[in-house]
């Protein structure tokens, strides 16, 4: 058993300016990190729900990106503006937020697509 109800990894990998596949550093992951760490704090959920910076996903193409266990689903092309709708429906209530979820990982989920 989990120590942790959820466990969120958010990538935060770096590559230089001049790579074709980007990365998530240049992506706002350090906004999305602290973001989902506050609302953890003010929640008072840090006993259930962990937040980790992590080196690379290889989903940089797609990034920002996260992961989100034991479920394994996997955000991309997430947006600081995310955060709240990823807090509050998943690691709160318990549903993904199809809208954000990989097609790549995801393929047989229903989903509006993840949007560049």
């Amino acid at each position: 058993m989990s120590r942790y109800q959820y466990h969120v990894f958010v990538c935060e990998n770096q590559r230089p300016a001049d790579d074709p596949k980007g990365c998530c550093a240049s992506k706002g992951t350090a906004e999305i990190l602290a973001g989902l760490r506050e609302k953890v704090k003010v929640a008072g959920l840090n006993a259930k729900i962990r937040i980790n910076s992590s080196g690379c996903l290889a989903n940089c193409a797609r990034g920002a990106s996260l992961v989100v266990y034991p479920d394994a689903v996997w955000y991309s092309y997430v947006k600081i503006e995310d955060i709240s709708d990823i807090f509050e429906q998943h690691l709160v209530g318990g549903k993904p937020v199809t809208r954000l979820m990989d097609p790549v990982f995801h393929a047989g989920v229903a989903t509006s697509g993840a949007r560049a």
